[in-house]
């Protein structure tokens, strides 16, 4: 017969066990490794994707790029940040957070990014945060936020990062 303290860790392991494949838990433990590192599911995606590329949001410039850094990171989640301003106003895109996954067509990204544009939201900062998604669709060259709706105003972003 199995003693007390074996037949507890027994029932711990099975509860633990129930608990980790309950949907919500499993996604929230999910998240949280991801936030950790990056992970890759093409690398010639992720070669494709560090280093330094031109960011634009149309409402500022299709003529004027931004810039923005991806930089890999071996042993945590790879960071990225960058910015475009107007050169007419004050109008700007800044990007700033981690880059969780990199498939073949995108690459997941949680974090900030924050748009002011004198004609939308009345000229006030509108700011997505948290997980959101670039893809390249078609034969374009570049990678296109896939959460375009604006969050403050009726409108359509197309927030790109360009191929090298």
């Amino acid at each position: 017969m199995l003693g007390f303290n074996v037949m507890m860790r027994i029932v711990s392991t099975i509860f633990l066990l129930l608990l980790l494949t309950t949907p919500a838990v499993a996604g929230e433990i999910n998240t949280i490794l991801q936030a950790d590192v990056t992970v890759i599911n093409d690398p010639v995606a992720a070669t494709k994707l560090v280093g330094e590329h031109f960011l634009a949001l149309q409402w500022i410039s299709w003529d004027h790029f931004g810039k923005v850094t991806i930089a890999k990171n071996d042993t945590a989640a790879w960071k990225i940040s960058g910015r475009q301003d107007s050169r007419e106003n004050n109008d700007y895109l800044s990007i700033d957070g981690i880059v969780t996954e990199i498939s073949t067509l995108s690459f997941g990204f949680s974090g900030k990014i924050v748009t002011k544009v004198s004609l939308i939201n009345n000229g006030e900062p509108v700011t997505r945060s948290g997980n959101m998604t670039f893809r390249i669709s078609g034969k374009r060259r570049y990678w296109r936020l896939k959460e375009m709706q604006n969050p403050e105003d009726n409108v359509v972003d197309y927030i790109d990062i360009f191929f090298k």
